[in-house]
């Protein structure tokens, strides 16, 4: 017996859910990751069975059915993800935390405003399936007093899908020589994803005084000026395109809330981060398939 805690992390097979288990969480907690065929999240009966075996003291719920334009399958989106989120939930009473991973996108796309409060939501009900099935998983965890919500935006890092990542995917098209191409600037919140473990540990062990926080940047990047820094990084005279002029709608949300609570959060500033990943994406470049990035998805 170690004598760590016990926490379960769902998704770990995912970009988020494989960083949190390769982070120093390792050292401090027993982490739990079974995959899909060890435990079907969207079975209610195997969730019951294996918190009766294993009997996690928290949890962290990374897992989700993706809706992204990369997606094998986009069938069953919202039904599928509520099923996950309250299968844990109903557990909510047998644990001292359950962190969930969730989304600005619980804003509402259509109404983002710059720099948005966590007070901004329930202003507006999503349109889109991805926000909307945040939002429900919201109003439930607003019904548990430990179920803690972590909104996130962007996270970018290593091993994340480059054919649809924003950062990533200019970095790939940067190392095989292709133009940048976006669909149209706008300004973005985007969280190195080693800066995500403290706060999930601070969730885990410490004592947030609300249900949901957003977990962003403390600076919010023109997406055109990141293809100009990650040219930049190349050393390489590419042109940078974007199929539609002006500026699209900003997606950031202010942090003043984590920032105030949480002692372990200090995001990675851009020059930092930027040129380690375009390094790591310089030593995979024989992984990375050219062909996924002449169009854009």
């Amino acid at each position: 017996m170690s004598g760590r805690k016990k926490v379960l992390v769902t998704g770990g097979g995912g970009f988020i859910g494989s960083h949190l288990l390769a982070s120093p969480l390792a050292a401090q907690f027993e982490l739990l990751s079974p995959g899909h065929r060890e435990l079907d999240l969207c079975d209610t009966e195997a969730v019951d069975a294996y918190f009766k075996a294993q009997r996690p003291a928290a949890v962290v719920h990374a897992a989700g059915k993706p809706g992204h334009r990369n997606a094998p399958d986009h069938t069953n989106l919202l039904r599928d993800n509520l099923r996950m989120f309250h299968n844990l939930a109903r557990h909510a009473g047998e644990l001292e935390r359950l962190v969930h991973l969730g989304s600005g996108a619980v804003y509402g796309l259509s109404h983002a405003q710059p720099r948005m409060a966590e007070a901004h939501y329930g202003a507006h009900v999503p349109d889109d399936e991805h926000g909307f099935t945040q939002y429900l998983c919201e109003q439930r965890a607003a019904q548990s007093a430990n179920i803690v919500s972590l909104r996130l935006f962007g996270v970018f890092g290593p091993r994340e899908d480059y054919a649809i990542r924003f950062i990533s995917n200019l970095m790939a098209k940067a190392v095989h020589g292709l133009p940048l191409t976006m669909k149209q600037d706008r300004r973005f919140d985007y969280l190195w994803v080693a800066d995500l473990a403290p706060v999930v540990g601070w969730c885990l062990e410490g004592a947030p005084r609300h249900q949901a926080y957003n977990v962003t940047p403390d600076e919010t990047v023109s997406l055109r000026r990141l293809a100009e820094r990650i040219l930049a990084l190349s050393g390489q005279d590419l042109p940078i395109v974007a199929a539609e002029p002006g500026q699209g709608p900003e997606y950031s949300g202010d942090n003043a809330r984590l920032r105030a609570e949480c002692p372990g959060f200090s995001p990675t500033p851009l020059g930092r981060s930027l040129p380690g990943l375009y390094q790591w994406t310089l030593e995979h470049k024989d992984h990375i398939q050219r062909e996924a990035l002449l169009h854009d998805k």
